[in-house]
This record gives C-alpha cells, structure tokens and sequence, in this order.
C-alpha cells in the first residue's frame, strides 16, 4: 500500500499516451497514402541540393507533402506509399516522411548501414 507522501508525489497517475500530434495524420502514427506528384526542390539556406518530394493524399482525405528519404527511388504519380510523422528541417512545410519498403516504395538497393529505416533486407551471407 502506498504511504500518504507517495500518492502526493503522485504515484497512482495514470501515464499519457503518446499520440502523434500531426493533424494530416489524425493521431495515428502512420497513414497510407496515393502520391498524386512527385518532384524535388530544394532547401533553405545554407544548405544546397535536390531534395526528393511527393504530394500525397491520404487515406483520410488530406493533402499533404511527404519527403522521400534515401538514394534513388520508384515513385511515379499513383504510387501507393506510407506516410509517417517527422519532417524535414530544411524543407518548409514538409511535416511527413515516406516509409521505405512499403506498398510500391522500393528499399534503398546496395544500403549495408541503417537498412531498418530505408527498408532493404539484410543481404545474403556468401
């Protein structure tokens, strides 16, 4: 049984769950998505680059911009992707991150290093 001083430091509370806080993703942490175009731009300063990009509507209706994370990929118009929270710093307005190895987006081939987050298998033992 807890003593007095424990239970006002709080020791029967109920822990918050964690919920994602994006409203395209309406507090799920993934969502599934058709990519209606697929481009780059580029960064703000300082940085310099082509950064990948796919607007994609998703399954809840909303529109959003998803970045495309990794060396090369197979997204075209009507790809089916899925979304996740955890944009990019030096894109504005990008707030989604496309999950590699689902649906129709491809792996990174060759990837040897963080394959879990880029979707590639482990390759083959010879």
């Amino acid at each position: 049984m807890a003593t007095v001083g424990q239970l006002l430091g709080g020791a029967r509370k109920v822990p918050k769950t964690r919920k994602c806080r994006l409203r395209q993703l309406d507090g799920s942490p993934f969502k599934k998505g058709i990519c209606l175009r697929v481009y780059t731009t580029s960064p703000k300063k300082p940085n310099s680059a082509n950064r990948k990009l796919a607007k994609v509507q998703l399954s809840n209706g909303l529109k959003a911009l998803a970045y495309i994370p990794g060396e090369g990929h197979n997204l075209q118009e009507h790809s089916m992707v899925l979304v996740q929270g955890n944009g990019v710093r030096d894109l504005p307005g990008v707030k989604l991150r496309i999950v590699r190895g689902r649906y129709d987006c491809a792996g990174v081939k060759d990837r040897k290093k963080s394959r879990s987050r880029y979707g590639t298998k482990k390759p083959k033992a010879t």
